[in-house]
This record gives structure tokens, C-alpha cells and sequence, in this order.
């Protein structure tokens, strides 16, 4: 049976065909009672014509659709209508793994995430009672939240696991429900050619044998996933069904790292464990196989690696031998005391000196140009500092405070003779050098936020800001020239991360905003500002002796030959090594090089987090029961009773008296701050999605497409408040607080100029005043101005001040300084009156971002569930991975 477009199906009305399959039809269609987008299954006749089959299947199909998972395709209904039983799902956009499979491996990287990602659905499944029994790549969805693992648990209720081969499935779209349509049993008939493609090769042995699957029938199932996509290949196959089972109950899969040497070695062990023949010697929970897989994640490429054996002959094996011999830290002490073995690759890590966030992105760290000492940028609870590490020494030492908690960049570059940095001070918006030996800072100039910065031979430093062109200064300070300008017939913005080329005259830069492929890197020169476009790229890249540049792409870091006296690429791309996590594609640097050919590249992670209350002391209270991730609460809707928080990076509505998660958007947001509407039903937020920051509506239900409001055209904003009585929304971009009138023509109105620190402004509840902190006197500290015409403004706090809050009823600021939460009474009659601030509590350690009630008594906080220390990968000799 055929549906057509506006056929109905009870509220559920069709829109377009999806695809068809062994499962049956699908179809796009739209709910008319919540006017969301859904995906419609309508099933074959067999379930209709055998009812004892179709009572098992409604029941079964109840229970998973109870399974609440950001990584489980969502059920939210059953049917049966004038002879036709269908399925109502979640819509999801992205491809199947299989079809993605089908260009190749997978970037270590990438499939750590999304094997995490599954084992965790799993888990969450497994705990319910409910096996999938049809675990393959046709049925995961990569979508830009994560993977999505589709027909859970519906293989059973139709009665087809296990059956024999059925008719073959047509190809998916992509776009929709891709594995959706696709067989629970067979993807793919048997070829006339001979090679099986169906499930046959994900099924465990005792599924062949016809005994009854329980959860780890499903770990074996991802065992033979993780494989493929480690290397491209099925984990067992054989010309016919026949020779294919055989396999599976008999032979060994050959192992990972004979097809991938880069591979962790822990990974091939954890892999081996799903494959066991014997149920009882696999991994025995879900969640126990998530767990090392994401201490493999954390580990990287050195996770399981054994002691040395003697090199084989052939390159890509030699690689492989050297990386294990780069395990050389015991204890977080790192070794480079010896000159490594001429010639050989050696890859080492060193661990951040405190378990804190490296801050920002691969560019707050860079090599010196002698390759002995490493800068980089951390931070915690009372601030972000900078730090050199000499190879040759045992620990870390911290050369000076530059910012605030919360303040990202600070980019630090060295001087060519390795002798001091320069780095950018958020605390105070100034470049500043310090020397490696010690001492003061020196202010080189004022600088606004920097965005890389690179100096040479003859004292001249060439910088960014956020948005505009190059400029130029002496690094002994003085006036900024502009040594690049923005061209607008191709619409840029912004001029970012130059770095010097051997002559000293030339420098790498990349422009904003960036187009579909990446960001257009460029060759500047101090004599001219033509410019001369060297390549795309995803990201910055760096250039590294003895000519080459460097750059990531899909996951992994690239090498291209770059000839910098005729300032061109040359030849092939070479993988080289697995890229770090970069938080977006704003031409950000992932790596930087020394002169003799040591690399340092940052690996982030955000640790998982939990949702915990606090009372205003500072203690802590209950946990709100969601699904394990990483998690960021920003506001409360009105009533209090739902919480707009971060998922992944992306926004969802908490039902808080429920613990229930709504997903509002499939995009990652710019800075994560979510304002809702005064009646609930609407949330405003900020994201890049279209190339330049622009401010988004959408309801706060999830339903409907969000909404656009086109305001400045300021490549950055970030959204601050909503007025009490809904009539304006503040946003700041990169030098001014502006009003959105919410009736008329919504056109922007501006506030008062001022730094990006004023993005996080809070107007009170009566409407009447506007807190914002910002550091125009050197230090960021909060102010108070009338609100909505500026005025007359008052400082709030006497020692650095940020992050405002209005408690009851605006009788109280509370606001962060330097590590503790401070309150202040307000008196606000005719005049402001503010208090002297007195300290609440200081802020417990692992606590993240803090959503405060409107009474002041509590605040729900993101808490790290586990102590992360980021590292810096060191590699030498690193062109030896070129080699393969």
C-alpha cells in the first residue's frame, strides 16, 4: 500500500515519501495536534494478519518507546488504522553509518564517540529489559547531536530475527529516517555474486544457533561495528551464507592493527572481548564496555600500548612499533631529558598541571621555536593563568594570571630567540609579553580580544582581533597599523591566527566568516596588503619545518608540502595523525611547530557532567536524574518548574518535575546562554549554524522551525536578557549592548558601547535597570544603568565582578568574583542604592556554569563526575609519519 501526500493516518497527516524496505513504507509526515515533523513506518501486512504477532509487537513497541536516550531514535506512537499498523518516530536527519562506511574507515576520533554513544543507548535499553537483536551500521543515524540508534528493539516483536533472507531493501535517503527503512533481519539480499551484506555478519553465534539473544548478544553486535569502522572491512565474511557462518563460529577476525597501526591497542582488546565465542566471556554490561571505551577516548592513541618489540620491516608496521615506544610517562612525569633516537618518531604526553580545562582551543598552546619548552593556558575556579614547561623538568611553571574564569582565548606566542611570550590579557584587554626567566608582564598594547598573534626576527608582531583586519606593532609597544584589509566583495569580517614564514615577511592568516568547505587561508606581507589565497581548509593551518602545512581535516590532522618562497601547496595531502577536538571551525589553530621538527598538539575533553542542586550556602543537594553526558544549565523558564540547558553543545528544554529532556535544536550554540520569553513559550538563543552569529526564536516546546531576527551585521553576538514586560531582547556583539524591539520592525537600537563582557547583562525583574559587568576600568567589575535609556551608572562590586543575577524580587545581586559568589541588598526606589557586597560561599571545586532561582535560595549547577586532565601530545621527528 501506497500512501499519497495528504493521506491521513488518525492526528498524522503525510507530506512525502521516505523510502521503502523489508520493514515496510516510511514516510515524512506532520502531527497536527503538536504541528511537529515526524517519521511514519507504516508495516507489512503479516503483522495485521496474525494477531497473537501484532499483540507482541504492540507491546514491545510500548516499551521502547518508554526509552528515553539522546542516542535512541524516539517511538512516540503506535497505530492501527482501517487494516494498516504503522509507527510513529522521531524525524532524524543525518546518514546511516553504513552509508558512510562506505567511504572507508573511520577516524579513531569519530568512532570512539559514536561507539560511546551507542554503548550508552544500549545501557539505557538493557537496563529496561529490551535488547535490540539487530545492532548494525544500517540502523545507527549520524546526525550533527550524535549518533542515533534506530528500530530498537522491534526486531523480536515482528517476529523476523533470525528468519531467513527476506526480499531486499532499497537504498535510504539520506535525509529523514535513512536507517529507518532498511530490514531489521537483511539490508541486503544474498548477491547473485556471491557475498553476503546483510545482518548475517552482525549476528553473535548464539543468534545463528537459534538460542535466545540477551544483552550481549548486542555488545557482540558492536564489537563487529567498532571493528568496521576501525578498518573499513566486515569483521567475518565468507562467498556464501553458509562459509559466513561458518566463520562466525569458528574463526578469529583478522586483527585491527595488522589493517590500522594508528589504531589504540587497547581498542583491538576491547573489540576481541565483544567477539568472544562464548557469551560468558564478553564484556557482561553495556556499560561497563562504555566505560573503557571512554578511557581509550581519554587515552588516545597510547591507551593499552604494550612494551616494545623489535621494528618490522615494512613502514606503516615500523610507525606502530615507534608509537608504543613513545610511552614514556609514568606518573604525569614527562621525560625528554636524552635526544631522542635519530630519526625516530617519538610521541609523548604531558598532562595539565591541574585537573582544570585547558582553556579555550589548540591555540592557548604553542611550542618554542627551539623545540625545548611548551606555553599554554589553563583554568579553574579563581582564574586562567599561563604556563611554560621545560621538556627537561618534571612539572609546570605558572608565569602570570591573564584572565578571568570564563575567558577563553589568550593565545600565547613566542619571541624567536625562545627567550619570552606574548600573550593576550583578558583581565584588562592588553597584549602583553612576559619573560620565560620571570618577572612582570610588559603591555605591548591596548588590544582588544586577540585571536593569534605571531612575531619575528625583526621585533615586529602581527596580531588579530575578533573581527577586522591585521595589524602590526613593535614588540617593545606603540601604535597598531593595519597590515591587512577586509575585502568585501568576498564579504569578510575578520582577519585571524597569522603566523610568520621563515623569511619573516610573509604570514599565514585565515578570513571570516568561513563558506561551506572551511575557512580561505591567505599569505599576507608587511610591504603590501595584497593578499594571495593559499588553499581551504576546515581550520588555520600552521606551517611546519621543513615545509610543510599542516591542517585538519574530517578528524584527522593533514600535511601538505608548502613551497613558502613561491607560496604555494604542492603535491598530496598526507594523514599524519589523529586531529584534536576543536569547538568550531572559526579558524582556529590545531597545532603549533618548532623549528626542528617537534610538534605539540591539545587534546580536550569536556568531562561528563551532572545536574546538582545547591542551596546558598554552597552545599550540595540533589541530582536531577538524566541521561549520562555533558551537561551546562542556563535559565529557568518563568514558572520555574523547566530548566534551557546544554547537551552536547546543543539546547534542550529539562522538564525539571519529571526529569524528562526535550531536544529545541540540532545546532550548537554560541556561548550557550538561552533567555526564555515572559510568558514560557518562547526561547531565544544564538548560533553560527548560518556562517555568522544571528539570534534564533523557537518554541519552548521544540515544536515548529526556529525563527531568525536579523539584528547587526557583526560576525560575533551572544543574547544577554529578555525584558520583563517582552518587549525588548538584549544581545551584545563585539562592542555594544543593543535592544530588540519585539513589535514593529525589530529593527536594533544601541545601549551603551562596550567590551564582549557586557554580553552576559541582566535586567531586573521590574524592568527598570540593566547589570552588566565590563572592564573599561581595567578590571571586569559589574555596573547597574537604567534600563531601557542608559544613564547614570553605578558599580556594583569593589573587586572584579561578572555573571549577574537578580534574586528576590530585585532586592539582591548576586554576582562571581575571583572564585566566590558575593550578594548585594538593593534598594530601588527612586534612586539605586546598592550594598556593600559580602561573600555567599566560595564556589565548590568541579562546578561548572550555575543557573540561580529567582529567590536567591538555591541554583542548579553543572558538576564534573570525574577529575579530567587535559594533555598535550609532543611529537618528534614527527615527518617520519610521512614516510608511510
Amino acid at each position: 500500500m501506497v500512501l499519497a501526500p495528504g493521506f491521513r493516518l488518525g492526528p498524522y497527516e503525510i507530506t512525502a515519501p521516505l523510502g521503502a524496505g523489508g520493514m515496510g513504507e516510511v514516510y515524512r509526515a506532520r502531527d497536527s495536534r503538536l504541528g511537529r515533523e515526524i517519521a511514519i513506518k507504516v508495516l507489512p501486512s503479516h503483522l495485521s494478519a496474525n494477531p497473537e504477532v501484532r499483540a507482541r509487537f504492540e507491546r514491545e513497541a510500548r516499551a521502547v518507546s518508554s526509552l528515553n536516550h539522546p542516542h535512541i531514535c524516539t517511538l512516540h506512537d503506535v497505530g492501527h488504522q482501517d487494516g494498516v499498523d504503522f509507527l510513529v518516530m522521531e524525524l532524524v536527519e543525518g546518514e546511516t553509518l553504513a552509508r558512510r562506511l562506505e567511504r572507508g574507515p573511520v577516524a579513531t576520533a569519530e568512532l570512539l564517540r559514536t561507539a560511546v554513544e551507542v554503548a550508552s543507548a544500549l545501557d539505557r535499553a538493557h537496563r529496561s529489559g529490551i535488547v535490540h537483536r539487530d545492532l548494525k551500521p544500517g540502523n545507527i543515524m549520524l546526525t550533527k547531536a550524535g549518533a542515533k540508534l534506530m528500530d530498537f528493539g522491534l526486531a523480536r516483536a515482528t517476529g523476523a530475527a533470525g528468519a531467513g533472507v527476506g526480499s531486499g531493501a532499497g537504498r535510504a535517503p539520506e535525509a529523514g529516517v535513512a536507517g529507518l527503512t532498511e530490514s531489521p533481519t537483511m539490508s541486503r539480499p544474498l548477491t547473485t555474486e556471491g557475498a553476503i551484506v546483510g545482518t548475517f555478519q552482525y549476528m553473535a553465534p548464539e543468534q545463528l544457533e537459534g538460542q535466545e539473544a540477551d544483552p550481549r548478544t548486542d555488545l557482540w553486535a558492536l564489537g563487529c561495528v567498532v571493528y568496521e569502522m576501525a578498518t573499513g572491512k566486515k569483521a567475518f565474511e565468507g562467498k556464501s551464507q553458509a562459509s559466513l557462518i561458518a566463520a562466525i563460529l569458528k574463526e578469529e577476525p583478522r586483527p585491527i592493527t595488522e589493517l590500522q597501526p594508528l589504531v589504540p591497542p587497547a581498542l583491538e582488546r576491547v573489540v576481541k572481548r565483544c567477539l568472544a565465542k562464548d557469551p560468558d566471556d564478553r564484556w557482561q554490561s553495556a556499560r561497563d564496555l562504555m566505560h573503557e571505551l571512554e578511557w581509550i577516548r581519554e587515552a588516545g592513541s597510547q591507551a593499552g600500548a604494550l612494551a616494545p618489540v623489535m621494528p618490522r620491516r615494512r613502514s606503516r608496521e615500523r610507525i606502530a612499533w615507534a608509537l608504543a615506544v613513545a610511552a614514556l610517562v609514568a606518573a604525569g612525569v614527562f621525560a625528554l631529558r636524552s635526544r631522542p633516537p635519530d630519526g625516530e618518531l617519538i610521541q609523548l604526553s604531558i598532562p595539565a598541571p591541574v585537573p582544570s580545562a585547558l582553556t579555550g582551543n589548540a591555540s592557548n598552546a604553542a611550542i618554542s621555536p627551539d623545540g625545548r619548552m611548551v606555553a599554554f593556558c589553563t583554568e579553574d575556579s579563581t582564574g586562567a593563568f599561563l604556563w611554560v614547561r621545560p621538556f627537561d623538568a618534571d612539572s609546570a611553571r605558572r608565569l602570570a594570571r591573564v584572565g578571568d574564569i570564563g575567558s577563553r582565548s589568550h593565545v600565547p606566542f613566542w619571541s624567536p630567540d625562545g627567550r619570552k611570550i606574548a600573550y593576550y590579557s583578558s583581565t584588562d584587554g592588553k597584549l602583553k609579553k612576559i619573560a620565560v626567566a620571570g618577572g612582570a608582564p610588559v603591555t605591548i598594547c591596548d588590544a582588544e580580544p586577540v585571536r593569534g598573534g605571531t612575531w619575528n626576527r625583526g621585533g615586529v608582531i602581527v596580531f588579530a582581533r575578533a573581527v577586522g583586519p591585521l595589524y602590526r606593532v613593535s614588540a617593545g609597544g606603540g601604535d597598531i597599523v593595519p597590515v591587512t584589509a577586509l575585502d568585501t566583495t568576498r564579504h569578510e569580517t575578520g582577519h585571524r591566527f597569522p603566523q610568520f614564514l621563515p623569511d619573516g615577511e610573509h604570514f599565514l592568516f585565515a578570513a571570516l566568516p568561513p563558506g561551506a568547505n572551511g575557512v580561505g587561508v591567505f599569505v599576507g606581507s608587511l610591504r603590501s596588503k595584497r593578499v594571495k589565497k593559499v588553499m581551504t581548509a576546515e581550520a588555520t593551518p600552521i606551517y611546519a619545518a621543513p615545509g610543510y602545512l599542516l591542517f585538519p581535516r574530517q578528524g584527522s590532522t593533514m600535511a601538505q608540502r608548502f613551497d613558502h618562497r613561491r607560496l604555494q601547496v604542492e603535491g598530496q595531502t598526507v594523514q599524519i595523525a589523529e586531529a584534536p577536538p576543536t569547538s568550531n571551525l572559526l579558524a582556529e589553530s590545531v597545532a603549533s611547530a618548532s623549528r626542528n621538527g617537534r610538534l605539540v598538539v591539545l587534546r580536550l575533553r569536556y568531562p561528563e557532567t551532572r545536574l546538582q542542586w545547591f542551596d546558598r550556602s554552597g552545599q550540595a543537594r540533589e541530582t536531577i536524574p538524566l541521561p549520562a553526558g555533558v551537561w551546562f544549565p542556563s535559565s529557568f523558564s518563568p514558572d520555574g518548574r523547566k530548566l534551557a540547558a546544554l547537551y552536547g553543545g546543543k539546547p534542550w528544554v529539562v522538564d525539571l518535575d519529571r526529569a524528562i529532556p526535550t531536544r529545541l535544536a540540532p545546532t550548537e550554540l554560541n556561548g550557550g546562554h538561552m533567555v526564555w520569553s515572559p510568558d514560557g513559550s518562547r526561547i531565544a538563543f544564538v548560533t553560527n549554524a548560518s556562517g555568522r552569529a544571528e539570534i534564533y526564536l523557537v518554541a519552548a516546546d521544540g515544536t515548529g522551525e526556529p525563527e531568525m531576527l536579523l539584528t547587526t551585521a557583526s560576525q560575533f553576538k551572544s543574547i544577554a536578557d529578555w525584558s520583563p514586560d517582552g518587549r525588548y531582547l538584549v544581545f551584545g556583539d563585539q562592542d555594544s549592548l543593543w535592544l530588540v524591539p519585539m513589535t514593529g520592525d525589530r529593527k536594533p537600537e544601541p545601549y551603551i558601547g562596550g567590551p564582549p563582557e557586557s554580553w552576559r547583562a541582566r535586567i531586573s525583574p521590574d524592568g527598570r535597570w540593566l547589570a552588566y559587568p565590563s572592564s573599561e576600568s581595567g578590571q571586569v567589575e559589574l555596573y547597574v544603568q537604567p534600563f531601557p535609556k542608559a544613564g547614570q551608572r553605578v558599580r556594583i562590586s569593589t573587586d572584579g565582578g561578572t555573571r549577574p543575577v537578580w534574586t528576590r524580587g530585585g532586592k539582591e545581586l548576586i554576582y562571581f568574583s575571583k572564585g566566590r559568589w558575593m550578594s548585594v541588598a538593593i534598594e530601588a526606589g527612586k534612586n539605586f542604592r546598592p550594598g556593600v557586597p559580602r561573600t555567599l560561599f566560595a564556589e565548590p571545586r568541579g562546578v561548572g556554569p550555575v543557573a540561580w532561582t529567582k529567590d536567591g535560595e538555591r541554583f542548579l549547577a553543572s558538576v564534573a563526575s570525574e577529575e579530567v586532565h587535559p594533555e598535550m601530545q609532543v611529537l618528534l621527528n614527527w615527518t617520519r609519519l610521512l614516510a608511510r
